[in-house]
């Protein structure tokens, strides 16, 4: 049976754009391509800011001289993209990578291998398509450093006004057109490193490790092993569906190519933006920003596997706080406003001035992603050290300030918005809108209550009597007010109220939403929409109609390589990391039922009938690691026996309790846990608080 972690192929795609991407959460590049980027390299003011290209030494193809079979594959277990080419006399290996742990490093390497005894020398052609320049940066030559050609230069345009422009140095082993095979030899092998760093010294130091590397022999065995430290932390892998499983392999696998490495410490991560690391350039792929997709579409997934990188997506933010801050203040508003469209600095740099003035979601999207930190880690330094609560206080403070009161219902209304359905705009009373500023109000209160700061009672007062739109009449929530039902909608909006906000609502209610907005979504609409009303159908035990919505996503998954498009036609964003994150998630929290509570990670599963089986490795929960085996009838959960690497000092003792039955089962690291399928939650021991009233 094939290896379902190693995508292969004897063409490449027509469509270069679904060519792997190969991303550190630093540098991303497509392979082959001529241009790539680095995190938090921008070039442009406000809303002309993109990713500035930068040209990439290693776009280099292999030719050989006689006819030759070519095969391309990527292999996921360790990163590396490989063009195998076999002819009569010779195979030749091309292999790229960006280094999983140096994450300023670039690879490329290549085998020759004789394939019959010949006296005669065997030459390969190298053809490159590099030139050092580019529209955004002004590259000047430098001095060759130990035999690496060398290129500095700086954008040309800041973000804002006072804002610096980012320099940019590359070092690389100069690349030959040709490559001998000599007479003598049966096999050689060449190694070519690029570096690109924001200084000279970093682009120095880093070049030298690459080069001992090289001479030591661990270049590659140092980067396989990153890759394989975070595939033996968690894999998601179902039984019955090899699409489904390669689909969720190519999922975890580009998600975590956007993030840094686990071991990372420059805290200079810059977000995940809808395309990652090696789109968002002038014009292309919403601009390389980073927008609510990091926070709710993405995160949630790595959060329950990674609190290292869950945390550094929560750093990003707290780093963006300044620029959060003017947003509020150019509103006329108080706090914090997070822009709609992110780049270094937190200054709104959205082309268009409506999204980042209506679509305030965004302030309760990231303040969410701060709360289920907190929950499943219980690092209380994050919020204290880390001033993770300045951003809860400060989104709490904007609230209060933007909010209307109503007398005639006697309640808040957020008036003038956009909710995520952006086919709506200035409108009143957005459900999602309105919810998620409930909620993080209600979380800055608890928050406050926890670090002993006194908190104002307006955040209290407000969250209290925020107008939440439900149709009495109907038994369903509008998406705004004056919402009329039947009217077109363009993405994943009320739906959203039950997962992953968790607004207590009946199972009449939830079906209603589902029943509503399902048929008028626009099938055209962006890929994440579907997970979440399959998530939906699955917590009302429809298994089979939650499969059909999931299978809608495979539409979305072009060419050999598993790279996604924003739409089913292969248009939109490439690489669209967006979608991937809601399918994972319609896949680790759906069957599974997981969601993430103040005292408990509460759980529901169901399987749809042609998944026989669904291993999730390595959620992480109050410092422990677990390995969760799903079957149709039973449940299998062990902890293991080394310790997860969570903020918090020690790891909890930690058991299941059933709902039904209330029965409890310890969970002891090392000894498996079998028990019926049913739901319950995994809690401390010592815990005598529920997620659910008994």
């Amino acid at each position: 049976m094939s290896d379902p972690y190693i995508f292969s192929t004897d063409t490449l795609p027509s469509d270069l754009r679904f060519l792997p991407p190969l991303a550190n959460g630093l540098l991303g590049w497509r392979v082959y391509n001529n241009i790539m980027h680095m995190g938090g390299v921008y070039n442009g003011a406000g809303g002309f800011c993109h990713r500035a290209d930068i040209p990439c030494p290693l776009a280099v193809k292999v030719e050989t001289k006689e006819a030759a079979r070519h095969a391309y594959s990527l292999d996921t277990h360790t990163g590396i993209f490989t063009h195998a080419l076999r002819s009569a006399s010779v195979t030749v290996s091309q292999s790229l990578y960006s280094h999983r742990y140096h994450s300023n490093l670039m690879v490329m390497e290549i085998l020759m291998v004789r394939q019959v005894t010949s006296e005669e020398p065997i030459t390969v052609n190298l053809v490159s398509s590099f030139k050092p320049q580019s529209t955004d940066i002004v590259f000047e030559s430098g001095p060759d450093y130990k035999g690496g050609r060398y290129i500095h230069g700086q954008t040309t345009t800041a973000e804002f006004p006072e804002g610096s422009c980012p320099a940019v140095h590359l070092i690389w082993t100069l690349i030959p057109s040709t490559l001998t095979l000599l007479p003598e030899q049966s096999e050689a092998r060449w190694g070519f490193i690029l570096v690109v760093a924001n200084s000279l010294g970093d682009a120095e130091a880093n070049f030298d490790k690459g080069l001992n590397l090289m001479a030591s022999g661990n270049l590659r065995p140092s980067h396989e092993h990153a890759w394989k430290e975070l595939w033996l932390q968690s894999k998601v892998e179902v039984t019955g569906s090899d699409s489904l499983c390669k689909a969720l392999i190519g999922c975890m696998f580009y998600l975590l190519s956007a993030f840094p490495s686990i071991h990372d410490t420059s805290s200079s991560f810059g977000g995940v933006s809808p395309g990652g690391l090696s789109n968002g350039g002038d014009n292309q792929d919403y601009w390389g920003h980073v927008f609510w997709d990091q926070d709710i579409w993405m995160y949630p997934a790595i959060a329950l596997f990674y609190p290292k990188l869950a945390r550094a997506v929560l750093e990003y933010r707290v780093r963006t706080v300044d620029g959060a801050k003017h947003n509020a203040q150019k509103q006329g508003y108080k706090g914090l406003k997070f822009p709609w469209e992110s780049a270094v600095s937190g200054r709104e740099v959205c082309p268009e001035d409506i999204y980042g003035l209506q679509e305030i979601h965004i302030n309760g999207d990231v303040t969410l992603a701060f709360q289920h930190y907190l929950y499943l880690t219980e690092d209380v330094s994050m919020f204290s050290e880390g001033q993770g609560s300045q951003v809860i206080w400060g989104v709490a403070d904007y609230w209060v300030s933007r909010v209307t009161w109503n007398p005639d219902d006697q309640q808040y209304h957020l008036l003038g918005v956009m909710p995520p359905d952006e086919y709506y705009n200035n409108v009143n009373n957005s459900v999602y809108t309105n919810t998620v500023a409930k909620f993080s109000l209600q979380f800055a209160v608890e928050l406050a209550d926890l670090l002993k700061h006194p908190a104002p009672k307006e955040w209290q007062a407000v969250a209290e009597h925020i107008k939440i739109p439900f149709d009495q009449e109907s038994q369903y929530h509008p998406e705004y007010d004056g919402y009329i039902k039947g009217h077109p909608v363009k993405q994943a909006d009320t739906v959203m109220l039950g997962y992953p906000l968790g607004l207590p609502m009946s199972p009449e209610v939830r079906r209603n939403d589902l029943e509503v907005y399902e048929p008028v979504t626009d099938p055209q609409g962006p890929a994440m929409t579907w997970g979440m009303f399959a998530i939906g159908w699955l917590e009302l035990g429809e298994a089979e109609k939650a499969q059909h919505l999931i299978e809608k996503c495979f539409k979305n998954i072009q060419g050999p390589f598993q790279v996604w498009s924003e739409s089913s036609d292969g248009s939109g964003a490439v690489n669209f990391l967006t979608g991937m994150g809601g399918f994972l998630q319609a896949v680790v929290f759906g069957y599974t039922g997981i969601r993430v509570q103040k005292d408990c990670l509460a759980f529901s599963p169901l399987l749809p009938n042609d998944i026989s089986e669904l291993c999730i490795r390595g959620v992480n929960y109050l410092g422990r690691q677990m390995d969760w085996l799903l079957r149709k009838d039973e449940v299998c959960i062990i902890v293991r026996e080394h310790a997860g690497s969570a903020g918090n000092a020690k790891p909890y003792d930690l058991q299941v309790v059933l709902k039904a039955s209330g029965t409890r089962i310890p969970l002891t690291p090392g000894m498996p846990v079998t028990f019926p399928q049913e739901p319950g939650c995994i809690c401390k021991v010592a815990a005598s608080s529920f997620c659910w009233p008994l």
